[in-house]
């Protein structure tokens, strides 16, 4: 489990694999009131449906097919995760240890390319995007890293290829004006401090990407990270795109943002959400997303999952600090459920109306937006809920 004074991966994965106890965890867009909102503190009416990664509950993560089965269910916002290839193009992975999520395992001629690496403070053995150059990526096909559990998702395997941040915008646009609706991005700036100590930052070239794209430089865009010093770096430098935002991901939790171990600095994802904490983020961010226990607590610190519990303070906190509020990550699978939302089958299972009735509940809370694996479900969630 990491502590205050270690550096672990926090991703939403890695935090699950430590062992944090915390569950793993979207119709048009007004983007008018969205910006409002965000300005004046007043939280939304209905809050945004956040596709974690495209439908990844249904199709292989970070795919054209997960994006556009995500935009059919009406998800409102679609999240490319970010990390960089040897020569610098920005690709959509989850992690840049790729071995889960592509074919990579397979493929003869990138056998050696397997190392052990350092990153974030953990010690992780697979294939890396930052060794391989964009023209290799694409020779790699994408495949389901749950696949005993999404069945419906692995039959896909080995169909679709990698992506960069340029093709999904184009992608994103072609769907906005085909459906007559914004939809928006949510690109997460993925190992940040550990992609700059290797010579290939990546704020700079998302900035790049954004000024060369009419979708992303005109759309609505929210950039997040679970590190602090890039949020602050990009808060001046995005002042000429009014519709871009940033977010800090934060998890309830005594552990310290990778760029802040790295320095040696003592902040905690904790101490963000006291009422100081809230100040000093709403200071370069406008969003501030925990995970699901930040919200509503189930289960226990030793990764034991339980029945949900009250909301806690944060969401209003946060409000009154002048912060919208996101939260991660809803899945359907009886795994990923609180234990008084499971129903009857194997970890596996899903269970549709429990997985709705679950997100009703951080909906009463009062978040502004959702991360879900499974938009269709969270586009229902918000329609009914009053």
């Amino acid at each position: 489990m990491p502590t205050s004074n270690t550096g672990s991966t926090l991703s939403r994965r890695g935090l699950i694999r430590a062992g944090t106890g915390l569950a793993v965890a979207s119709g048009a867009l007004g983007t008018r009131p969205l910006l409002a909102a965000a300005k004046e503190a007043e939280p939304r009416r209905k809050p945004l449906v956040i596709a974690h990664r495209g439908c990844s509950a249904l199709r292989p993560e970070h795919t054209l097919a997960s994006y556009a089965k995500a935009i059919e269910q009406g998800a409102d916002f679609i999240e490319p995760d970010l990390v960089s290839t040897r020569d610098g193009a920005l690709i959509a992975r989850h992690e840049n240890n790729i071995a889960e999520t592509t074919d990579v395992a397979i493929r003869p001629e990138f056998a050696s390319r397997r190392a052990t690496k350092i990153i974030d403070g953990e010690t992780i053995s697979g294939w890396f995007t930052e060794d391989f150059t964009l023209a290799e990526i694409k020779t790699l096909r994408a495949v389901e890293r749950l696949g005993a559990m999404r069945p419906e998702s692995k039959s896909y395997d080995g169909q679709f290829q990698l992506l960069t941040l340029e093709e999904i915008a184009d992608f994103v646009a072609a769907e906005s004006a085909a459906r007559g609706r914004i939809i928006g991005l949510i690109p997460e700036i993925k190992h940040s401090t550990y992609f700059t100590k290797i010579g290939l930052p990546l704020e700079q070239r998302f900035l790049d990407r954004v000024a060369a794209s009419h979708y992303l430089s005109t759309a609505p865009v929210i950039v997040q990270s679970f590190e602090v010093a890039n949020l602050k770096w990009l808060r001046p430098r995005i002042a000429a795109y009014p519709k871009l935002q940033l977010l800090q991901l934060t998890v309830p939790l005594d552990v310290r943002p990778p760029d802040v171990a790295a320095t040696g600095g003592t902040l905690t994802y904790a101490q963000m959400h006291k009422p100081a904490g809230l100040a000093d983020v709403k200071a370069y961010a406008d969003w501030i997303s925990p995970a699901l226990q930040g919200v509503i607590p189930y289960g226990d610190a030793s990764g034991k999952s339980g029945p949900l519990g009250r909301p806690t303070s944060l969401v209003r906190d946060a409000h009154a600090a002048g912060l919208l509020v996101s939260t991660w990550t809803v899945r359907p699978e009886n795994a990923f459920l609180p234990t008084d939302f499971r129903g009857a089958g194997n970890e596996a299972a899903r269970q549709d109306k429990a997985c709705i009735d679950l997100l009703r509940r951080y909906i009463d809370a009062g978040v502004d937006s959702f991360f879900t694996d499974d938009p269709g479900l969270g586009r229902i969630a918000v329609d009914s809920s009053t």
